[in-house]
């Protein structure tokens, strides 16, 4: 096995393969052999690529974080108003996790897992001077009475969770409402419109 050379579709394989085990089983319950089956590969050559399924959700963790992490940063780094701005987080945020859906529930499993090496290690792309910025402009608008008095940490709360929880929720949700995949894709699009649109009125004068 020392001599074959690793082929990067075949990680791509590997890649793919973990992240459906990881969503449909949990970091947990996920088994080696369940990826190198889906993969299409032995267990053997799924260990030669990666060691540790513990090594595997890190690489897979990083990659997720990596797509999403930059682009908040960027968002509240910017110079826009700050009503474009909670429009931009909505669409940023929404539309990156619907297309690596997977993000919000690695994001949970690993900060219950080992919160401290998570945020220290991986959640390192979002950093406290982003946030900081958001937060004076908030400040600065509630002080010209453009936006009602709320902390700005209440306000970024509001925001992750409202775009978050249709994610981490979609079991119970499409449950009950009887919506396809489809529908639910859609309405998934719609709520970067309706979410931003919801914290502004509620915060504007």
């Amino acid at each position: 096995m020392d001599n074959i050379v690793k082929d990067q579709s075949t990680e791509q394989r590997i890649l793919v393969a973990a992240k459906k085990i990881f969503v449909k089983q949990g970091m947990t319950g996920a088994r080696m052999q369940d990826i190198a089956n889906e993969a299409g590969i032995n267990k053997a050559m799924l260990h030669y690529y990666f060691r540790s399924k513990e090594k595997l959700f890190e690489v897979i963790l990083k990659e997720a974080i990596g797509r999403l992490i930059p682009k908040l940063s960027e968002v509240f780094n910017g110079d826009e108003t700050l009503f474009t701005k909670i429009e931009l987080f909505c669409e940023q945020y929404i539309g990156t996790v619907r297309q690596n859906p997977y993000i919000p529930l690695f994001i949970i499993s690993e900060l219950n897992r080992q919160p401290v090496k998570f945020i220290e290690n991986i959640w390192g792309g979002m950093s406290q001077s982003s946030l900081n910025k958001l937060a004076d402009q908030v400040n600065e608008e509630i002080e010209k009475g453009n936006i009602k008095p709320i902390k700005p940490f209440q306000l970024f709360v509001n925001m992750l969770a409202l775009c978050v929880f249709p994610f981490i929720g979609k079991p119970i949700l499409q449950h009950f409402s009887k919506m396809s995949d489809e529908q639910y894709n859609q309405m998934l699009e719609d709520r970067k419109k309706e979410v931003a649109e919801f914290i502004i009125n509620a915060i504007r004068v």
